[in-house]
């Protein structure tokens, strides 16, 4: 993986020498001289054949260009660090020089370049020493085509462009967990265990090796329908080797009920009693995955009620947790031959195999490396997908597979290690990064490829966005079944996605093997600090801060206030800091803006609130500033940033306005400076006058306003949506969206005429957008369709107060699918679904409409809904009988509704009725504020 190192410095040092030339000067000559160097060695190593990779001379020989590489990478950040912090204190001294990019004294600036010269040299003079031992100890060029490599007679740009290509016509990847084969009698025996049996509470284990599959089947067994009404409450957590009480409890308390702020810091015992307490008198299933110590069970036992046929399913691989806690235990085996070959070919998903000549060979020599393992069979097969499907092909894979089993006993790690070393050399740190993550944990797609990108992962491609490339990247990963998808969003794109905890123990493995990053914990003793580049803290952060080299900080541990870290400190040079696990003990000052290489800074969990300096206009490379729900004040400073992507503040209040003196000497500042913007999530304010936000129209794609305490500013950021036509999606917030004073209109008469959305009277130009969510009154919903946004696919409504059923205008909408109908969004007693309405609709949700008594579907409406929850709408006494003729329901979750109401659902008689009653789910609707902070995500 040397390559991507190398790849990424090479265009890195491309960029800032085309882009800053007159800053280099003397030395560009050098720094071009080695970043051609470095161009031939990364291409000599993509070709280098898998069976080289594990020479020990080779490797020896790729660790010293590594770091020749690296070094040269520190030269020039340290030069770009020290020319930057000499402008900015001559900038701050003088306060009216601000016109080049490098306002350095000509003595200090030739300090600097002969400075960097020298070491620039001296790396080039090393690089040569380093490539005459190739040839003098007999490393000659690799061959052109090796079984096994991923290389091949391609180029890398050949590669990477036909792989995408082709992968647009699969950009949507599915949750592989609900398509695993050969479970079914696994299944019903679990279900047994949980509906049969004992009326106190009893544990059921899921015990077997890694790589079984011990979690697929516990999510089948969760989320089977009758699983689902069997028990009223449900709960699940992830356990891990990394585990603590107090947040299993409170993921525990998250499932089964709505926590306050304040009961959500309650310490251990407390919370585990708030949890005692909701599950008291009830039948729950709570499901711990992935358990590996006994004291998991002895902490939380003590608050899980002994009653009402209750159940605790675990997963484990240690039969003697499931022994110790007394648990039902169910042995999970290996696959048989048939159910291995079938999820094989599921995964292939080429019929073209079926044909081959000797396909009974090739059947068992799969079925026997992979030895019945699911995650081997199905990474196996994700490899050979993206294989040409002819036997020549696959023969040099299988080939290949033999080389890496030789390596040790275990054929699955065999087969991981086979499918990581396949990998496109742009695809490798993508991977191995995701061992940065917690084990178990659930990872946001949007976070990950936010990281990537900030990384330096993402080769540019034509006019495409880092964005979509890094998308495109996460789905090819999954396609190979390196990555599983959690959690999809309501359009079908990946929300989250998980890594298994083999491939994880790889990912750390071969990130510390390639010097991508380290896990604190695993730091060998004799191992220089300053040699870690980019480290992932679960312990002290302390000992790393002097690590002067270090880019990257993923802090996966709460900083206390008693640990009080200043970011200020920091190392110089670093690129990314991601803290979402609280910060309490963080510490800002002005010396903040001398940490110009930071790209992405991620800053969440601060309850108290947080006050960015005015020096954070000094970051002149961040393109992500995350704070997510928590209140943060910005200085005005922050438009300073040119390379802003991604400003994610949803609490976030831009704290000042430029004076005259500043508007003099730094030019008018505003959001139209961000040119490179795509999501903006933010309090309304003055900074949303002069139509600033609508200079936007071609980059925006994401935009979040709370405008509840900015009147003044409402009606022109009305005016500046109207030419955000490149948006996707729309979070608008305030008291009303209605204006009927003081607005012209070419009716003179109609001067008093109610108006929606003044300044946008029409979404019809905003044809990129399908996701809509609008809180706040309106009253009466627009009757011409052509008025919406074309194609608008997810539209959600909150206190817009609504007198008139929406429902005949919104059924008009062609291309509508989901539909959230929150609190008082609709203030009426009737609501009718007409005949025709709602043609694609797939999702319904209606919560807290507290008015409304009757719910009519006339026949032929909503034909394709597969989903439908009706929640908090306690005063409806009738089921639509309507619902009964849609045959494609899928799902019904019915919560909090009078007893009349189910009543009648749960005892009137006929084959209809008994449908409904099997796809009825006891899930609890998930907490408005949950919906309210994520509407967007």
């Amino acid at each position: 993986m040397a390559e991507s190192s190398i790849s990424f410095f090479v265009e890195k040092l491309y960029e800032s020498v085309s882009q800053q030339a007159s800053l280099y000067g003397a030395v560009e000559g050098q720094v071009r001289l080695l970043r051609n160097e470095l161009e031939w060695i990364r291409q000599f190593l993509e070709r280098a054949d898998a069976e080289r990779r594990y020479d020990k001379m080779f490797k020896l020989w790729v660790n010293q260009i590594r770091d020749a590489a690296y070094d040269a990478e520190d030269a020039t950040d340290e030069f770009i660090f020290k020319v930057e912090r000499k402008r900015q204190q001559r900038f701050n001294n003088l306060n009216f020089l601000n016109f080049l990019p490098a306002c350095v004294v000509l003595p200090d600036k030739l300090r600097l370049v002969n400075e960097l010269n020298g070491r620039i040299s001296e790396i080039n003079i090393r690089l040569e020493k380093i490539l005459i031992n190739k040839g003098r100890y007999g490393m000659e060029d690799p061959r052109a085509d090796e079984p096994g490599s991923s290389s091949g007679n391609a180029t890398t740009s050949e590669r990477h462009s036909n792989q995408m290509v082709a992968r647009k016509e699969k950009r949507l990847p599915t949750v592989e967990e609900t398509n695993v084969v050969g479970m079914k009698n696994d299944v019903e025996a679990v279900k047994g265990k949980l509906l049969e049996g004992a009326m106190e509470r009893v544990m059921v284990a899921i015990w077997g090796m890694g790589g079984l599959g011990k979690t697929t089947l516990a999510k089948k067994v969760y989320n089977d329908s009758d699983v689902q009404h069997h028990f009223s409450c449900r709960a699940w957590v992830f356990v891990s080797q990394e585990y603590n009480i107090r947040e299993l409890l409170l993921g525990i308390a998250n499932c089964v009920t709505t926590l306050t702020d304040e009961q959500k810091r309650k310490n251990e015992n407390e919370l585990g009693e708030e949890v005692k307490k909701c599950l008291q008198g009830k039948r729950y299933l709570i499901v711990l995955d992935d358990v590996w110590f006994t004291d998991v069970w002895q902490s939380l036992s003590q608050y899980f009620p002994e009653e009402n046929k209750s159940r605790v399913l675990i997963t484990t691989r240690n039969q003697g947790i499931a022994l110790y806690a007394h648990s039902d235990c169910h042995e999970l085996q290996t696959l048989g031959e048939k159910e291995s070959w079938e999820l094989f070919l599921n995964k292939v998903g080429s019929e073209a195999v079926l044909t081959w000549p000797g396909l009974v060979e090739f059947k068992k020599e799969i079925v026997a490396k992979c030895t019945g393992l699911p995650l081997a069979i199905v990474v196996l097969g994700g490899l050979l997908s993206l294989k040409d499907p002819t036997p020549d092909s696959w023969r040099k894979v299988l080939t290949s597979m033999d080389r890496h089993l030789s390596q040790g006993p275990d054929s699955c790690l065999g087969i991981l290690g086979l499918s990581y070393n396949d990998l496109p050399s742009y695809l490798k740190p993508c991977f191995l990064y995701c061992g940065v993550f917690p084990e178990d944990s659930e990872i946001k797609a949007s976070k990950l490829i936010r990281l990537w990108v900030a990384e330096g992962f993402v080769q540019i491609r034509g006019k495409e966005t880092p964005e979509d490339i890094a998308e495109d990247y996460l789905y090819d990963l999954i396609q190979r079944s390196m990555i599983q998808v959690a959690d999809t969003r309501d359009d079908g794109r990946v929300k989250s996605c998980r890594i298994h905890d083999l491939l994880r123990d790889l990912a750390i493995s071969e990130a510390k093997e390639e010097k991508l990053f380290e896990v604190d914990e695993n730091i060998d003793v004799d191992v220089p600090p300053t040699s870690v580049r980019r480290l992932c803290i679960y312990q002290n952060i302390f000992p790393h801060l002097q690590n002067s080299n270090l880019r990257s900080l993923i802090l996966n541990k709460i900083i206390d206030e008693e640990d009080e870290v200043c970011l200020h400190k920091f190392p110089k040079l670093l690129r990314v800091l991601h803290q979402d696990r609280g910060m309490y003990g963080l510490k800002l000052s002005g010396k903040i803006g001398e940490l110009i290489h930071l790209k992405y800074l991620c800053l969440r969990g601060i309850e108290t609130g947080i006050t960015l300096p005015p020096s954070i206009g000094g970051l002149v490379n961040l393109q992500t500033l995350d704070s997510g729900d928590d209140y943060i004040r910005i200085p005005h400073t922050i438009w300073k940033l040119k390379q802003m992507r991604h400003l994610n503040c949803w609490r976030g209040w831009i704290s000042s306005r430029q004076s005259m003196r500043e508007r003099w000497v730094e030019g008018h500042l505003g959001v139209h400076q961000m040119t490179k913007l795509q999501t903006l999530y933010l309090e309304g304010g003055d900074w949303l006058k002069d139509n600033n936000l609508g200079k936007l129209a071609h980059h925006l794609k994401q935009l979040k306003l709370h405008l509840y305490y900015h009147p003044k500013s409402k009606e022109g950021s009305f005016r500046s949506i109207a030419q955000l036509t490149g948006l996707q999606k729309l979070k608008l917030e305030t008291d009303n969206f209605i204006e009927s004073e003081g607005l012209s209109t070419s009716n003179a008469e109609a001067e008093s005429t109610t108006i929606l959305f003044p300044g946008l009277e029409s979404f019809s130009h905003h044809k990129c957008l399908y996701k809509l969510h609008l809180e706040g009154t309106i009253r009466k919903l627009p009757v011409e369709t052509t008025l919406y946004p074309p194609n608008l696919t997810q539209l959600k409504l909150f206190l817009t107060k609504m007198e008139e059923d929406p429902m005949p205008i919104l059924g008009r909408l062609p291309n509508l699918r989901i539909l959230t109908l929150f609190r008082d969004s609709y203030v009426g007693t009737e609501m009718n679904c007409p005949h025709g309405g709602f043609l694609r609709l797939e999702f319904l949700q209606m919560q807290l409409l507290e008015d409304l008594e009757d719910l009519s579907v006339e026949e032929g409406a909503m034909p394709n809904l597969k989903t439908l929850k009706i929640e908090h709408c306690d005063k409806m006494r009738k089921f639509p009988h309507g619902l009964l003729q849609l045959k494609k329901l899928q799902r019904l979750n019915l919560y909090y509704l009078s007893n009349e109401l189910m009543s009648e659902v749960l005892e009137t008689q006929g084959e209809d009725w008994n449908r409904i009653r099997r796809i009825i789910t006891s899930e609890r609707p998930t907490s408005f504020y949950v919906v309210y902070f994520n509407t967007l995500d």
